[in-house]
């Protein structure tokens, strides 16, 4: 078939560069970490509990941005009709889930000692929340229809709309009064913080690439089993053979 998702060599990628990067990722935001605990200095207003906003703030970026890639995927599919990209899209889904609940989960611990509560409905956790929920809903639509073609398009189709609310909570903190503090960026960061920030967000980033790569792998390999036309039945077809019959 031309299809290149039934090229071996081509569908099932290079598991091997996929472990690479993620050792690199593992190593790297290991290194982030440990100079953002014990190196970094302690932050003026927050004290030492503003350390975890060396993960939390990466986290916060490669969310949205599997999302984005997610997003990228689903148009792909839709004008192009190609497979490859419905893999993708369901590898992108499902890491930007896994960092979107890592970053409500790090954001509550952070919540805690500086709000006094785990929880606020604050415009950005809300709309957070509404992300969430929204793509862990297109993953269970992927998980409960069967059929390759209305999964993939159904899901795409879900995933444009779902996107909307990335940029909402993106600039939620700008468009509405919001508890959540604006963001940041170089000019309003400490230069002694942009060193575990940037190592820790490119550490997730390796991760990021290295897990949807393997998961595209695998969600491939299942495509071409779906999508593989059916083996004839055994005794479906007499074979021919010279001087039957006589």
């Amino acid at each position: 078939m031309s299809d290149p998702l039934f090229d071996n060599a081509a569908s099932e990628g290079r598991p091997v560069v996929a472990w690479v990067l993620i050792g690199l990722g593992i190593a790297t935001l290991l290194f982030g970490s440990y100079v953002g605990l014990f190196v970094a200095p302690q932050e003026k207003f927050m004290g030492e509990v503003y350390r975890i906003l060396f993960v939390h703030v990466p986290t916060a970026w490669n969310a949205l941005l599997a999302l984005t890639f997610a997003f990228g995927c689903a148009l792909m599919f839709l004008f192009r009709g190609d497979w490859r990209w419905d893999a993708r899209l369901e590898a992108g889904i499902e890491i930007g889930v896994v960092l979107s609940f890592l970053l409500c989960c790090q954001g509550a611990i952070w919540a805690k000692p500086t709000w006094g509560v785990w929880w606020d409905w604050d415009p950005r956790l809300t709309t957070t929340a509404v992300l969430l929920a929204a793509f862990l809903g297109i993953l269970a639509l992927r998980r409960f229809v069967d059929d390759p073609v209305k999964r993939a398009t159904w899901s795409s189709v879900a995933t444009v709309i779902a996107y909307v609310d990335v940029p909402i909570v993106y600039f939620s903190v700008k468009w509405w009064n919001s508890l959540h503090q604006m963001q940041s960026t170089p000019n309003t960061v400490s230069s002694a913080f942009h060193l575990p920030l940037r190592v820790n967000a490119i550490g997730i980033l390796l991760l990021l690439i290295g897990v949807i790569t393997l998961r595209t792998r695998i969600a491939k390999m299942r495509l071409r089993e779906e999508l593989a036309p059916p083996e004839p039945a055994a005794g479906s077809a007499m074979e021919y053979a010279p001087g039957a019959g006589r």
